[in-house]
């Protein structure tokens, strides 16, 4: 046996032994033109590991390596350096792909179908018997909100619609590894954030999901680690709460006290050596102001603004 073999086989018994879902080593991708000359150096030396039961985002500009890297796990790609393993196997065994689901960015669904019969055609793909196809199918379409066009031609989706069909799609083999490529693409706010609850849903209950998206705002709601990638490195891993802390300053969350109050706040900052940067009141964020005022115009129909 080779010290290669050897060297591979090592790793793909500590991901099992790890419960790593994911791992990468070295690994690296240069696209060639029809000469064989290297065109694009797509992926360099990607060293990652996703684990059981996390969100695990995938950042970066286009071109960055992310599409690179989501084939090159699936197996769609063979890599020109290191490898990639999934469950403990080699990316390019093709039977780990009974345990994966996968949403890539542009759902390619046969339009002439409707929601029961697209689910249904997908479950025959992966051999499940047809009473247990009726119940997940019924399940997911609940699931993803489309209940009332179950029978609507997917001709006649919108775009949002084509995206929970998508998913629903994604998950009809009940895949241990979810991975998503733009999940929120064409939603609005309101089916964004139950598509990012459904994520979150989908991981409590056990289901690693490797999510790659332009949405940083998504990203940071549902991700425990990001990895970003720019011109095919990695720039910078680790998780979520920890990347995004400003170390160097300290925040202070307070309600009902005077103005009395504050200004003794901040003499003491002052007269500590510290620096006071802002003294202001805490702002929502766009996403949860429309949310409210959805949420409210629905509990009070026929309200007008400025009623208040």
């Amino acid at each position: 046996m080779s010290a290669v073999a050897t060297a591979d086989q090592k790793s793909a018994s500590q991901a099992q032994d790890t419960d790593v879902i994911i791992e990468t080593r070295n690994l690296g991708k240069v696209y060639r033109d029809f000469w064989g000359r290297k065109k694009v150096n797509a992926l360099k030396a990607l060293d990652i590991e996703v684990k059981k039961g996390e969100i695990f985002g995938l950042l970066g500009p286009n071109g960055s390596g992310k599409s690179t890297t989501i084939k090159l796990i699936q197996g769609l790609l063979f890599p020109t350096s290191g490898r990639a393993f999934v469950f403990g196997k080699d990316a390019r065994d093709v039977s780990k792909n009974e345990r994966i689901g996968y949403l890539p960015e542009e759902s390619y669904l046969y339009k002439f179908l409707n929601a029961e019969e697209t689910l249904d055609f997908y479950g025959r793909l992966f051999d499940i018997p047809a009473s247990t196809r009726r119940q997940r199918t019924d399940q997911l379409i609940k699931m993803v909100g489309l209940d009332r066009a179950r029978r609507r031609q997917l001709r006649e989706y919108s775009k949002g619609m084509t995206r929970r069909i998508g998913l629903a799609q994604a998950l009809i083999n009940e895949p241990d590894l979810l991975i998503l490529d733009e999940p929120t693409t064409g939603l609005d706010p309101i089916g964004s954030r139950e598509m990012k609850d459904l994520i979150l849903r989908l991981r409590d209950e056990g289901k690693t999901i490797l999510m790659c998206s332009h949405q940083l705002a998504d990203v940071q709601d549902v991700c425990d680690r990001v990895a970003i990638l720019h011109q095919g490195e990695l720039r910078e891993l680790g998780r979520v709460d920890s990347l995004l802390k400003v170390r160097d300053v300290t925040e202070v969350h307070a309600k009902g006290i005077s103005e009395e109050v504050k200004q003794k706040i901040v003499d003491l900052i002052k007269n500590s050596g510290g620096e006071v940067m802002s003294v202001d009141n805490p702002t929502t964020t766009m996403e949860e102001l429309f949310l409210d005022i959805v949420r409210e115009s629905e509990q009070r129909p026929g309200a007008r603004f400025g009623s208040k």
